[in-house]
């Protein structure tokens, strides 16, 4: 057995092979059912830890030594069938392929398969299940048509948690399909493809700006497959390395100038691949917006052949990672491109391709609003001053789908003025993030440093005073995590000011407005003479500001400590004893 350092094998026996590259590991097998194609299974994107447990498992430790036509995969995980043609095809991007996996007569799945360059085909599965999982290839070019093989999936490891869904029981939150709680706390980069796209050898700078959004409480990024520019002003003093607008890259042939929508350049997605691989191995969600109207793209026309050839091949090569959530387009029914019958017709053709069934949002209020039957969540697009009463009412008039505010008109300021909104102070962009929170919604924040087509990477080396605020959002992933946030019952006002989250039981958080000198506290009729312990907290840092032990009477009222800006108060009651 021969171990290397990067992209080298392992072999046993000539049978099964690893590739380790960076921190990923592929499992590979290659099997030839006749000589003009050549098949390579492999697992993609297993976080290091993984590693040592399908080393085990193949060795058979307690398990016993995979079969000579066995392959492995993980419950959760993607997995690559490879296809290696011998003889080029004429039209690649015309070949139909698909393959339908079985478990046993319950569990079925057909997922497309998808030209990858280089007389290459692929298809990508990532399993709900373990067991082994057998497949069968239909493909409308011969060598590919009819072929078969299986999958040994194993038990996902913990902390693997699978992809993103709606709760089913109440339908207002998220969860993981390993049934954890899913809290989005989104950030707006619509040009991350671009920051390394012209970098064949690696990602380092998406590395950098995804490790420090990671960091700092971010779990779902919302961005472009490929944007071009923006149509306003550009500041004077933009230093040109952050200018990412007009890219030399474009996912058609030609470039945007002069576009051949007749073919797609596999070069940029294979690049592309490389960012969502790496969100999901930092536990982020890529909120996946296959469209945007105003940011100068040279599309092909909507519903033509070459319309449909890229939207059909961006939800063939993205569907299966775990970590993926559609979006139709950026402000889908703005600028005159197109109508609600366009984006109606682009959510039918990606639920029939999409056989991994990704949840599917719209970035257009009017539209889920409309059609809320068409989508999974709702994606809101408000800038309104008073914003937690708006956001309570969204919900309400929405039942049974998650609400998610993607741009609330907030735009934290940067070194360079890109887009002001109608709020550019970090405290005031928390603060309508922390009312969306409480109104039973989820926020997304925006920097100027970052959101459009400016972009600096790496935040740290910026002045401390001109880098954004970001830890904020550190804390309230901790404090969502903590007190569950999505398991309170949101809405309801159990105070005479400010806005609070409760479980009708022990625990009420409340948000207190800094212009709020004394808090009134509405308890349930039989909590008086219980003893309560309450923790006023700087939301900026989630340190204690003051601390409270009392008896509740009948009228509990509370002054609010002498600190700037808003507060969080939580109040834990002992129901228990009398």
């Amino acid at each position: 057995m021969t171990f290397k350092n990067d992209a080298t094998s392992i072999g046993i026996g000539g049978h099964l092979q690893f590739r380790i590259g960076g921190l990923k590991l592929r499992v590979a097998r290659s099997t030839c059912l006749d000589s003009s194609v050549n098949t390579v299974i492999r697992t993609v994107d297993l976080k290091p830890w993984k590693v040592f447990l399908i080393l085990l498992l193949s060795y058979g430790l307690g398990i016993g030594i995979l079969g000579a036509d066995d392959v492995t995969g993980t419950q959760w995980e993607m997995s690559e069938i490879e296809f290696n043609l011998e003889s080029p095809v004429a039209q690649p991007f015309q070949v139909e392929l698909q393959a339908t996996f079985e478990l046993d007569e319950k569990d079925s799945m057909t997922v497309p398969g998808f030209f990858n360059g280089d007389q290459q085909f692929l298809v990508r599965f990532t399993p709900p299940k373990p067991g082994a999982w057998s497949y069968k290839i239909e493909s409308s070019h011969d060598p590919l048509n009819g072929r078969t093989g299986k999958l040994i999936v194993e038990t996902a490891p913990t902390g693997t948690t699978g992809a993103v869904e709606v709760e089913p029981k109440t339908k207002r939150r998220f969860q993981f399909q390993n049934g954890d709680d899913y809290f989005p706390i989104a950030f707006e980069s619509d040009w991350l493809f671009a920051l390394d796209a012209e970098n064949r050898d690696g990602i380092p700078k998406t590395e950098k700006f995804v490790d420090y959004l990671a960091d700092n409480g971010f779990n779902q990024l919302v961005m472009n497959v490929f944007a071009y520019d923006v149509n306003w002003p550009k500041d004077k003093s933009l230093d040109s390395q952050f200018e990412y607008g007009s890219p030399d890259v474009f996912p058609f042939g030609g470039d945007n100038e002069n576009p051949d929508h007749s073919t797609l350049n596999i070069e940029y997605f294979k690049r592309f691949d490389r960012v969502v691989q790496y969100l999901n191995q930092k536990d982020v969600i890529a909120h996946l917006m296959i469209y945007v109207w105003n940011k100068n793209v040279n599309w092909p026309e909507s519903n033509s052949k070459q319309d449909d050839l890229y939207f059909d091949y961006v939800v063939k090569r993205y569907q299966a990672y775990p970590n993926l959530i559609w979006d139709i387009s950026k402000e889908a029914t703005g600028y005159g491109h197109n109508d609600v019958h366009y984006i109606t017709d682009r959510i039918e053709r990606l639920r029939r391709l999409d056989g991994h069934k990704r949840l599917v949002t719209v970035h257009d209020y009017g539209y889920c609003r409309r059609f809320p039957q068409n989508i999974d969540f709702v994606s809101v697009q408000i800038w309104q001053s008073e914003l937690f009463n708006v956001m309570k009412k969204i919900r309400n008039d929405l039942p049974g789908k998650p609400i998610l505010n993607i741009e609330h008109g907030g735009y934290e300021e940067g070194p360079y003025v890109v887009f002001s909104g109608n709020y550019t102070s970090a405290e005031t962009c928390l603060a309508r993030a922390w009312q969306c929170v409480f109104a039973g919604t989820y926020p997304t924040h925006y920097w100027q440093g970052a959101a459009w087509n400016v972009v600096i990477p790496d935040v740290e080396k910026l002045p401390t005073d001109q880098r954004p605020k970001l830890g904020y959002y550190r804390v309230m992933n901790d404090l969502a995590k903590k007190y569950r946030f999505d398991r309170l019952i949101s809405g309801q006002v159990k105070s005479n000011a400010g806005f609070s989250l409760h479980n009708d039981d022990d625990l009420c958080i409340y948000y207190v407005p800094e212009e709020c000198e004394f808090l009134g506290i509405r308890f349930r009729k039989d909590l008086p003479g219980r003893m309560m312990k309450g923790t006023w907290i700087d939301p900026k840092t989630g340190n204690p500001i003051e601390t409270i032990e009392r008896k509740i009477e009948k009228w509990p009222a509370f002054k609010t400590p002498d600190f700037p800006g808003f507060k969080l108060l939580i109040l834990e009651v002992d129901t228990k004893n009398p």
